[in-house]
């Protein structure tokens, strides 16, 4: 388990630099990801580690905007890492991002479940790898619309029986139709022009749905949605 010399809570505070936690047991897989993170001035490593009960101490000691679990590690893996890092709450301002070698591991589903805010395949280009983890300090989900469609409907291809998500009756009618669209797959971008109405709207929309279901991402209310029934896989927008 390592960390970055003087790295710690706040470390960065109003820098704007983002502060990232790397877990994988494979030493060459994180010096990797390490030297590509590093090309840019706006993201640092704090710490990595090599299994997940690692993972999570280092989470509440550094305090990262993201983390990048490695799905499978000795002791902890990567979805229980996720699950213990997403019930903290002073860990809430962590963003999970599970690493995984296949587009459609069945791991990553449990993850999403888990609270991660998406996934990142080992193979990604480097360019992509820093883009994606800005968007996950951003507190987007690293699920592009054509992707979650993808998905979610193989995470749901036989759906257990629905199950009622709590806030969901708080939920207004707009909410609703937005919260539907968000797990068809569409950008805020492709539901504003969807509902004739502006991006901003679109964005706080989503926001208000996130905060009434108790969802920390996009990831996880489009997991709701489906899970909730509010979204039937299959049906048309």
């Amino acid at each position: 388990m390592t960390a970055a010399d003087g790295a710690g809570p706040g470390m960065t505070a109003g820098s704007g630099v983002i502060r990232v936690l790397l877990a994988d047991d494979q030493p060459l897989i994180r010096a990797g990801f390490r030297a590509l993170l590093e090309l840019t001035d706006d993201i640092t490593v704090v710490g990595e580690a090599a299994n997940g009960v690692e993972a999570v101490e280092l989470a509440r000691r550094l305090l990262p905007d993201v983390a990048l679990l490695d799905v499978r590690m000795p002791l902890l893996d990567g979805i229980q890492a996720t699950r213990r890092i997403g019930a903290a709450p002073d860990l809430d301002g962590v963003r999970v991002v599970i690493l995984t070698n296949y587009a459609l591991d069945e791991y990553v589903f449990a993850a999403l479940r888990a609270g991660a805010s998406g996934f990142l395949l080992k193979d990604i280009e480097p360019g992509d790898l820093l883009q994606s983890v800005r968007v996950a300090a951003r507190g987007d989900a690293l699920l592009s619309p054509s992707v979650t469609r993808r998905l979610i409907e193989e995470y749901v291809s036989t759906p257990p029986r629905p199950t009622p998500a709590p806030g969901l009756e708080r939920l207004t009618d707009r909410e609703r139709e937005i919260v539907t669209l968000v797990a068809r797959g569409m950008s805020n971008e492709e539901i504003a022009e969807h509902l004739v109405i502006s991006g901003a709207t679109a964005k706080t929309h989503v926001s208000r749905s996130m905060t009434k279901l108790g969802v920390r991402d996009r990831a996880q209310l489009v997991v709701v949605a489906y899970e909730s029934g509010l979204v039937v896989p299959g049906t048309s927008a």
